[in-house]
């Protein structure tokens, strides 16, 4: 099911804050860096307003990340590449006999 264009909003700015936080900046720091006003950064990140994609490179590259285009299709493969991996999965991501057995 798609989402609604709200609902991806929120989910990208939730994101921006996210990583901003987690890089100590401030939202004036980051407008700054991408060349856009503190109020309007501040839309952006609330998901109360939506922005032109240079505009959410510019933001992404302030925050050292980096906007890719991910065909729908492979979204799930992608999501398991980035999910946070248990104890238990430890095997490489590729194995010549994923069983172990080098016999067979």
């Amino acid at each position: 099911m798609a989402r609604s264009e709200s609902e991806s909003l929120l989910e990208i700015g939730r994101l921006l804050k996210a990583t901003r936080k987690a890089r100590q900046l401030t939202q004036e720091q980051i407008a700054d860096m991408a060349g856009i006003s503190r109020p309007r950064y501040r839309e952006i990140e609330s998901g109360s307003s939506s922005a032109r994609t240079t505009t959410l490179i510019n933001i992404a590259r302030a925050l050292g990340l980096e906007l890719m285009f991910v065909p729908q299709a492979m979204v799930p493969a992608v999501g398991a590449l980035l999910r946070p991996q248990d104890d238990l999965d430890d095997l490489p991501a590729f194995m010549a006999h994923p069983d172990g057995d080098k016999n067979v």
